[in-house]
């Protein structure tokens, strides 16, 4: 900017106020080429960004910061509120090791009310400050953003239905982009799309006063009508679904307006009420190429800003991708195998899936509980159906899993995306726990592929077993182990690939790679190492623990995830139980929240690198 932009005077939580009327659509424009030259260097989530620019700066105008609490829904459109907060000068190291998260977080800066990361929590966690308030006498202004997307989630309506018997004074702003990160489906979509486009309440709205005081009644008829306004607005506007809850609606309106939307919002924060301000904004808005493709831009890796092409492809085919074929190979083969996936199509790589089998896909919108319930349903309707989800999401869905599920020992696939370290997102994306709460439940078959090739033969295993079951796999490139001779798939069996004495490395999914790596650097030492993949969790192979615990002078268990209910105990627990005497060393995540960067960084940093674990090997062979 050379110090001459309106961006360069915001600096401050509140600088903004001081930036004259007539800049506002300058400050727009500069904030929006500051968010695409940024996020094309770093990565990050640009479409939803570029949406919500003016959302945010109006809401900025409307309140005070940090004394005022705004809380985003999902957190990732929450780039512009960091600018406008004190953070412009950090966003060189936006989503990378130690560097500015790309979630509100608290721990980052007193503007950000609360830490968010997944769908649908805002209104919740927003109704609650607004109660903290008002229990302690205090008089801040609360505010929740909530997507149009997120309001298939059925959390959203358990909060709104909350707040309409209890009056909490706050705001929620709706912004509609008609857009999650692929297209919304589903009933709210179509109201919504119904309110967009129905003019005549607006209107009638605008005119009714003027209307009527033309007429030879007068005042008394005017006060009259108007009372009776609301019945004349439920006529009109289809369902008025948030009225009927108790929650005052205005809109919809122009989510690009700066002074529009302040002059809402601080009517808004008058009322003694909730009230939902209802605005319609555009995905992508200032970036051609986002605005053409908001799903691409949703989530993109480092970018050439004059053609919107992504600058570093990966040389080969990522895991997300091998699923997507396989499930399509096997439903071609299969007319009972049907796909679901909550709002994320693409993410997931069901979007093929859709494409060739349409009436067998379903997206349920972001709703995980509902997705896990609806495939209960089809199973016990004679389908076999894959919910293809990312191991953070499917957390949101646990007690569905139980209860629905394998209580009944329903026939439902679980493709675990995003299982591990996934990086960039940080904390509430990391998908360190599924192990741990999955393979306790009773009933329930964890399964995790060495490779490629693995991935599809565990996807057709699992179909055809007919019982629940968990298939975890990583983010990025799929690896492919061609060196090794292939075992056919058996329910709870290992699979050896190098025999030898003195260490056994018994790796789970992404870290049989990893533990062949452990190997070559192992072998430098002259150490015999022999090479497990364990494939299978839950169960586990028993009859090979007790074969490395008689043959091997350590055991050493490889998963990524958190070391409590993980692989690791399990293992340990079973050789306890057993009497065996094996040193026996577990190497996993610790237990704490993995923050965000760089997964290779990460994986350096918490002990999981082959040379790291090679180090600590031999270290705890030689008794140290």
């Amino acid at each position: 900017m050379n110090g001459t932009g309106v961006l360069d005077r915001i600096n401050q939580p509140n600088d903004i106020k001081k930036v004259n009327k007539k800049e506002y659509g300058k400050l727009a424009k500069e904030i929006r080429g500051f968010l695409v030259r940024s996020v094309s260097k770093t990565g990050g989530h640009l479409a939803a960004n570029l949406g919500a620019v003016e959302l945010t700066m109006a809401l900025h105008l409307a309140m005070d910061f940090p004394e005022d609490k705004l809380v985003f829904d999902v957190g990732h459109q929450a780039y512009t509120h960091k600018i406008l907060t004190g953070r412009k000068k950090d966003f060189a190291t936006l989503r990378t090791y130690e560097g500015l998260s790309g979630f509100p977080k608290r721990k980052e800066s007193d503007c950000d009310a609360f830490d968010t990361g997944h769908s649908s929590t805002s209104i919740s966690a927003a109704v609650g400050l607004a109660t903290a308030r008002d229990l302690a006498g205090e008089d801040y202004k609360v505010a929740a953003v909530i997507g149009d997307g997120a309001l298939s989630g059925g959390m959203a309506y358990e909060a709104l239905n909350h707040i309409g018997g209890s009056h909490s004074k706050m705001l929620i702003v709706l912004n509609d982009n008609n857009m999650s990160i692929s297209e919304n489906i589903g009933g709210m979509a179509a109201y919504l799309g119904k309110v967009r486009t129905n003019t005549k309440y607006v209107e009638f709205k605008d005119d009714l006063e003027q209307t009527l005081r033309k007429t030879k009644l007068g005042t008394k008829l005017v006060y009259g009508l108007k009372r009776s306004k609301d019945s004349i607005k439920h006529f009109i506007v289809p369902g008025m679904f948030f009225e009927d809850m108790g929650i005052t609606y205005v809109g919809p309106i122009d989510g690009h307006n700066i002074e529009l939307m302040t002059r809402a919002f601080q009517t808004a924060f008058k009322a003694n009420k909730p009230v939902l301000v209802h605005v319609v904004t555009e995905k992508g808005r200032g970036y051609e190429f986002a605005k053409a493709d908001p799903s691409a831009f949703h989530g993109i890796d480092p970018f050439d800003v004059k053609t919107g092409k992504v600058l570093k492809k990966s040389a080969g085919k990522s895991y997300t991708t091998v699923f997507s074929e396989a499930i399509c190979e096997l439903a071609k083969e299969n007319e009972k195998v049907a796909a679901i996936t909550a709002a994320m199509p693409q993410g997931t790589g069901l979007d093929a899936f859709s494409k060739q089998y349409p009436e067998r896909f379903f997206d349920v919108g972001i709703a995980e509980e509902h997705a896990v319930t609806f495939a209960a349903g089809l199973a016990a309707g004679g389908y076999s159906p894959v919910v293809a989800v990312y191991s953070t999401f499917l957390q949101r869905a646990y007690d569905q899993i139980v209860h629905d599920v394998c209580v009944g020992g329903l026939p439902v696939v679980f493709a675990v995306d995003r299982a591990g370290i996934v990086g960039n997102d940080g904390e509430t994306h990391q998908g360190i726990l599924d192990i741990s709460y999955l393979s306790h439940i009773p009933g329930m078959t964890v399964m995790a592929p060495r490779d490629a090739t693995e991935l599809k033969e565990m996807l057709r295993f699992a179909v055809a077993l007919k019982q629940p079951v968990a298939l975890r796999y990583p983010r990025g490139q799929a690896c492919e182990l061609t060196e090794e001779i292939r075992m056919p798939l058996a329910l709870g069996k290992a699979e050896v690939l190098y025999h030898e004495s003195e260490i056994a490395l018994l790796a789970v999914g992404s870290m049989v790679e990893t533990a062949v790596k452990i190997r070559e650097l192992l072998r430098a030492g002259s150490y015999r190492t022999t090479v497990v993949n364990m494939r299978f969790v839950s169960p586990m192979d028993t009859n090979l623990l007790d074969e490395v615990a008689a043959n091997h002078r350590v055991v050493v268990t490889l998963e990524e995830n958190v070391l409590s209910g993980g692989f690791g105990e399990k293992v340990a627990a079973y050789y306890a139980e057993r009497g065996w005497q094996v040193r026996l060393k577990n190497i996993a995540l610790p237990n704490q929240y993995i923050e965000h960067g760089d997964a290779a960084v990460l994986r350096q940093k918490y002990g999981l690198s082959p040379e790291t674990i090679a180090e600590e090997v031999r270290a705890f062979y030689r008794g140290n």
